[in-house]
């Protein structure tokens, strides 16, 4: 009994211990999330007065032009009584887009144009890293943008605040890849919850933008949600509680105003097509400009400031007159000159390399266009559409729901921003067929369709699918080849390997039973050797210990095979005998397959290979690769290669050099490319001819940093048929750590197998 009672008191010892565990690992980053809030609020606070102190100074005291504010935001300053002089709206745009212009791409060139987008992009392709330069750039920039006239929104700079520093913590924190790219989400949905006062729908879009396919992160809502909670509470104790449009209390009670509503959806989806075009046309039109990149935001500030002179409403946010159009204080035509004149301004601002968001202007476009829409229906049955303003609200969510791709978060955003909960239903039909109609387009250029094309999983899926698919799928690509009889000289083998083209020769007994198997690779060193042409047999070169697959092994297992020898081809035997050769597996063909697979489940005409029941068996190998990081395998001792190298100089290093693939650096030692066995054997085939490393090597290179998982480099240096990655510096890209290559994965691994058991 004793002995039950002292079992059972370190039974409650272990259960408390890791309770508490689990509870200090949950409030270290509940503070985290915390604190990415705290500083997502000051941002939004310092970025809107910055905005307020712009706007008065210039678009007032120097343009006398004084656009009305949104009935939740107040104006910090008593408006000057200079006359609105045309002129100078004209020209202002242009000094502002020279002088954020300047200072974007002199500092900080990835802070053009509308940073959710940049968020967007390096939360898929960069690991949630971003310089921590960029946040400070952005908002500066695009203070001067918008206040000076050019058309923009304001969720773009303080998306890249909060995500900044939740990357920036991350980093600071030695975190991982996957806890960085949360800590980024979690910054950009504090700072647009915030700004626009809309902490519900912050959390949404950071998990909902992220793709074009209606799916959402959901790792990303709760931390979030935290930090947009935060933010929202400090913006407000400074601004001012409550939303940030006031509405009349608009209600759906009509069935039959459904049928409008469908129309709008359809407006709607019109106009975000010619906004996304128009934007994306004129950044194309800008970057073929052969003009200093200094110069184009001015020029796209000369087209703005020259539609502002006729059309001043267009200039810098305009959520006042979305305001006035919710009161339906505007007419039809004036409603519909709106949204053209904000589409056109807000491309040539932003398009043309000027900082700011595409939120804030598809919100004015969109109230505009339903606006119209809503004015025309109650003209033409008033006993239907009683309420135009309601257009107005329905149109912001529908037309934003459109050009982005997150009709989720956005019916929670317009709802949050006008207080009018009433018309989630209509909101719901218009944001919905909006949709459906612009799925093949986004504004966000950098969402990717789904998780399986984004960096961020490419882990998660490459060993599930491998490991749900038989050798035996690929019969139809399986390689016939010549087998060499053991007893066969290598004077006679000579022949043969001058007319063929296989890299391996599997040698077999009498009875064709499979007793050996040798390269290409293996014989270099004695195939020309005249003195020993008629003494050795192939039997004497052939390796006795194959590595073999057959048709009932999966194709993850094939793979580690390949790895660990680091093996091109794999023979395929019978499953009920080793010693019978059916053919040679490429793992070029499996790669491919593999390839396949991927795009028959995103068009979904394959099963989920993540529940065939052949996986499950290997869960616990798959959290080893999760957990096991670059820095546990990688190898230090780079051979590289200098960028001014000649032909001599690599054709020594082919013959004296152990490895297949070298990075090219220059004389700092930064990286500049990678160069191949393959690509150095093609240039001296070619001759003596005035080339180096630096012309040789391929520039665009896949690269992996210290702290990545095995499991993702693995999905890398697959995928591309790498023979090595190089290891760079998460901070400093160009600074070369080192290489990893299939066989140091596999033997880290492999080491860490033999530890556990």
């Amino acid at each position: 009994m004793a002995h039950l009672n002292r079992r059972k008191t370190w039974l409650d010892r272990d259960t408390i211990k890791a309770r508490s565990s689990a509870i200090t690992t949950a409030g270290k980053w509940a503070l985290y999330f915390v604190l990415i809030g705290l500083i997502a609020g000051l941002g939004s606070i310092f970025f809107q007065f910055l905005c307020q102190i712009g706007s008065h100074f210039l678009l007032d005291q120097l343009a006398g032009y004084r656009p009305p504010a949104p009935a939740g935001e107040g104006d910090l300053f008593e408006p000057t009584k200079t006359v609105l002089n045309r002129w100078m709206l004209l020209f202002l745009p242009v000094l502002g887009g020279l002088v954020s212009g300047w200072l974007v791409y002199t500092f900080a060139p990835e802070a053009e144009g509308h940073g959710t987008d940049a968020a967007i992009d390096a939360y898929h392709k960069r690991g949630g890293f971003i310089r921590g330069r960029i946040p400070i750039i952005k908002t500066i920039a695009s203070a001067i943008t918008l206040t000076s006239g050019g058309s923009g929104g304001r969720e773009g700079p303080i998306a890249q605040i909060g995500a900044g520093f939740g990357s920036f913590l991350a980093t600071k924190l030695k975190l991982s890849d996957r806890e960085r790219r949360v800590m980024l989400a979690a910054g950009m949905g504090a700072g647009v919850g915030s700004i626009f006062r809309a902490p519900l729908a912050g959390a949404l879009f950071a998990a909902e933008v992220l793709y074009r396919d209606p799916e959402f992160e959901s790792e990303v809502i709760i931390p979030a949600g935290i930090s947009s909670v935060v933010a929202y509470c400090i913006f407000c104790l400074v601004f001012g509680w409550g939303s940030l449009f006031e509405t009349h209390p608009f209600v759906f009670r009509n069935p039959l105003e459904l049928g409008p509503y469908t129309v709008l959806a359809v407006v709607l989806a019109a106009g975000g097509f010619l906004y996304v075009k128009a934007f994306y046309g004129v950044q194309g039109a800008f970057k073929k400009l052969k003009l200093p990149n200094h110069i184009k935001p001015a020029i796209g500030g000369l087209l703005t400031g020259a539609i502002g002179f006729f059309l001043p409403e267009t200039l810098s946010f305009g959520y006042g007159f979305a305001q006035m159009a919710l009161d339906n204080n505007l007419p039809t035509l004036f409603l519909l000159a709106l949204a053209l004149g904000k589409i056109l301004t807000t491309s040539f601002s932003i398009g043309s390399g000027g900082s700011g968001g595409v939120f804030g202007p598809s919100v004015v476009i969109g109230g505009a266009l339903g606006g119209a829409v809503g004015r025309v229906f109650h003209d033409i049955m008033p006993n239907v559409v009683t309420q135009p303003g309601a257009f107005v609200v329905v149109g912001m969510a529908g037309f934003f729901a459109g050009v982005s791709n997150t009709p989720i978060s956005t019916i929670i955003f317009v709802s949050e921003m006008t207080n009018s909960y009433h018309l989630l239903l209509p909101g719901l039909l218009v944001c919905s067929l909006a949709y459906l109609i612009s799925q093949k387009w986004t504004i966000y250029d950098k969402q990717v369709k789904s998780k399986i094309d984004s960096n961020a999983h490419k882990g998660d899926f490459f060993v599930d699918i491998l490991e749900a698919i038989r050798v035996k799928e690929l019969t139809g690509k399986f390689r016939k080849v010549q087998l060499i009889p053991q007893d066969m000289t290598l004077k006679r083998f000579r022949k043969i390997f001058s007319s063929s083209h296989q890299h391996y020769y599997p040698v077999v007994d009498k009875e064709n039973r499979l007793t050996g198997i040798f390269s290409i690779n293996d014989i270099r060193g004695v195939i020309f050797d005249q003195e020993i042409g008629d003494l050795v047999r192939m039997k004497d070169v052939a390796n006795p210990d194959i590595i073999f697959t057959t048709p009932e092994e999966d194709l993850n297992a094939v793979l580690k095979k390949c790895t660990i020898r680091n093996l091109q081809r794999v023979p395929v035997v019978r499953d009920e005998d080793h010693g019978v050769l059916i053919g040679m597996l490429d793992r070029r063909d499996l790669i491919e397959y593999y390839n396949n697979r991927v795009e028959e489940m995103k068009a979904g005409t394959a099963g989920d290979a993540r529940q065939s029941p052949a996986i499950s068996a290997p869960e616990s190998e798959m959290s080893r690769f999760r957990a096991m990081l670059v820095g546990d395998a990688m190898t230090t001792t780079v051979e590289p290669v200098n960028v001014n190298v000649d032909l001599e100089g690599l054709e020594k290093l082919i013959y004296g050099s152990r490895f297949n693939s070298f990075p090219v650096v220059n004389h700092e030692g930064k990286l500049k490319g990678i160069l191949s066995l393959s690509d150095c054997k093609k240039a001296l085939k070619r001759g003596k001819q005035p080339i180096t490393a630096g012309h040789l090597a391929t520039r665009d290179v896949v690269t992996v940093t210290r702290d990545e998982t095995l499991l993702s480099a693995l999905a890398k240096i697959t995928s591309g048929n790498f023979a090595v990655l190089p290891v760079v510096d998460r901070e400093d890209p160009e600074k070369l750590m080192g290489v990893i290559s299939r066989k140091d994965m596999m033997s880290a691994f492999n080491d860490v197998v033999k530890k556990e058991a």
